[in-house]
């Protein structure tokens, strides 16, 4: 069975991929910080291995993906997707703890991640895998008061660039998923109202994540052969497209 390991597992998007990953018949390797959380899913399938971590830790990550290793023997999978939104703000309201927060998880704690996996792919026999990073639409237009975020995931479609262009001599792939509105506790207020770009208040429509889920998957259980280097999916009359 191929073998995944997923970050932020614990919950949201996460959490659905996991599922459904382990529905699919893959081995999954759970990384988060919430061990009770990961426990509960760990528990009910004999095919998870649940691995509590905190993504911006060189060490706990390196720790952690040794163990995948030592568990399932190698990698095909990663679905590079821990993360966190900040508050909305404009940029002289950040703070540079705020700033430094975002990036750590959103920016330092993927690149760790990523790291560690394309290294034993690389290294491993038979060579090669595939990473999935979690994007975002803040990617392509920003939401109002969201210069962190938005950073932060401008910079991830710079690493999945780099990392599409450098895997290529060794069987590694890179794609990006783009995901607008999946219906996660980390997007309830954009259900509940959201600020416009026109400074109005109003509620978004969201999708259901399984969708999310099923994309993902889909994108996992390509040969090696194809990518999808870009994905986008987002609830249907979200307001993207006519952001700004």
């Amino acid at each position: 069975m191929p073998v995944a390991v997923v970050t932020g597992a614990s919950a949201g998007i996460g959490r659905a991929c996991s599922e459904a990953l382990l529905g699919a018949g893959w081995q999954v390797a759970l990384l988060a910080r919430r061990a009770d959380a990961l426990a509960e899913l760990a528990n009910a399938q004999p095919s998870a291995l649940a691995l509590p971590c905190d993504v911006t830790g060189e060490e706990q990550v390196e720790a952690a993906f040794d163990k995948v290793q030592a568990r399932f023997g190698r990698i095909d999978l990663l679905f590079n997707n821990a993360g966190t939104m900040p508050k909305g703000a404009l940029i002289d309201e950040v703070s540079l703890a705020e700033w430094q927060g975002a990036l750590d998880v959103n920016l330092t704690g993927m690149f760790l991640c990523a790291r560690a996996a394309f290294g034993r792919m690389r290294r491993q026999m038979p060579q090669g895998g595939r990473i999935i990073n979690n994007g975002s639409i803040a990617a392509h237009a920003p939401r109002p008061g969201s210069v962190v975020y938005t950073t932060t995931k401008h910079a991830i479609t710079g690493l999945t660039k780099a990392l599409s262009l450098d895997g290529r001599a060794f069987d590694i792939a890179c794609g990006q998923i783009d995901i607008g509105n999946a219906a996660t506790d980390m997007t309830a207020g954009i259900g509940a109202g959201a600020l416009q770009a026109d400074g109005t208040l109003r509620p978004e429509a969201r999708m259901n994540v399984a969708h999310v889920a099923q994309a993902v998957l889909h994108m996992a259980s390509l040969p090696r052969e194809a990518n999808i280097p870009f994905l986008t999916i987002t609830a249907t009359s979200m307001p993207w497209l006519g952001r700004g």
